[in-house]
């Protein structure tokens, strides 16, 4: 007798196209693909881009990203979504009415706003289209310290307390969970926390001291979305990916990609990097 076709675990990615391949959509694929989840993609913005900078950005019209939805969700049976880089309100509103419309769930927000360059991606007017329309859908939002203060509108956390407070208050604002990125932080550990209405988890790690930081957000945040297009739980992906975006910061130095802020080393469990 054939065995079962077991169910492929599908992820979506809703974000912008980076032509370095660091970070984005580029990042969000190759995340998926190491992490045994097929990975789809809604392209909201093209960026022209390298591990110095980005010199350009090109907007997806928002009917086309609906489009894009569309086709992705009325045929393959998508179990996650990561969203990403949302520049313009017209774009928030399409990728909330077409979450809607194909009754997504499992859905993790990354609020970009500010590239690894210091680029700004998000328009001012933008910010608050995101707090009012994908906030209150998403199951968890990934802020790193600079990002959630501008959600709140406050400064930025300079302790675990207060970034565990500026969590409680993105909870209000609607989000079901929050990941505290600590990144941004200082100290030989980097601390993320994971702010729920049942409570609070703290995830440290040792922190790597290294250039080649480009995407690590974007890295995160799909590592997550794949964990729960496996099946698990939030937080367990949320774990899972924690030690993957580590383990891709420490083999980063490995690789020698522009002349930059180079990326993570998404496949460093499957391909050795080169010789240091």
């Amino acid at each position: 007798m054939a065995e079962p076709i077991l169910s492929t675990p599908i992820a979506v990615t809703i974000a912008g196209s980076d032509s370095s391949g660091g970070a984005g959509i580029q990042a969000d694929l190759k995340t998926f693909s190491a992490l045994g989840v097929y990975g789809a993609s809604v392209i909201t913005a093209l960026t022209a881009q390298n591990t110095q900078g980005v010199s350009a950005i090109h907007d997806v019209p928002a009917d086309f990203i609906g489009q894009q939805m569309d086709a992705v969700f009325s045929d393959l049976a998508v179990r996650a979504v990561k969203i990403g880089m949302l520049s313009r309100p017209q774009s928030i509103a399409a990728v909330a009415q077409g979450l809607e419309r194909h009754g997504a769930s499992l859905i993790v927000l990354d609020p970009v706003m500010v590239a690894a360059s210091g680029a700004r991606l998000l328009e001012d007017a933008a910010v608050d289209s995101l707090k009012a329309l994908l906030l209150p859908m998403a199951d968890l939002i990934t802020p790193n310290l600079p990002e959630a203060a501008a959600l709140l509108g406050e400064a930025v956390a300079a302790d675990e307390a207060a970034m565990h407070a500026q969590g409680e208050r993105l909870l209000r604002l609607g989000a079901k969970a929050v990941l505290m990125k600590g990144g941004h932080g200082t100290g030989a550990e980097s601390v993320d926390l994971l702010v729920t209405p049942r409570g609070v988890s703290r995830l440290p790690a040792a922190r790597h001291v290294t250039r080649n930081t480009h995407g690590t957000g974007c890295t995160l945040s799909s590592a997550i979305a794949a964990g729960l297009a496996k099946g698990r739980d939030l937080a367990g992906s949320v774990a899972d990916a924690k030690t993957y975006i580590t383990g891709a910061i420490a083999a980063a130095d490995g690789l020698d990609i522009g002349h930059g802020h180079g990326p993570v080393h998404h496949f460093y469990a499957i391909w050795p990097t080169l010789p240091l």
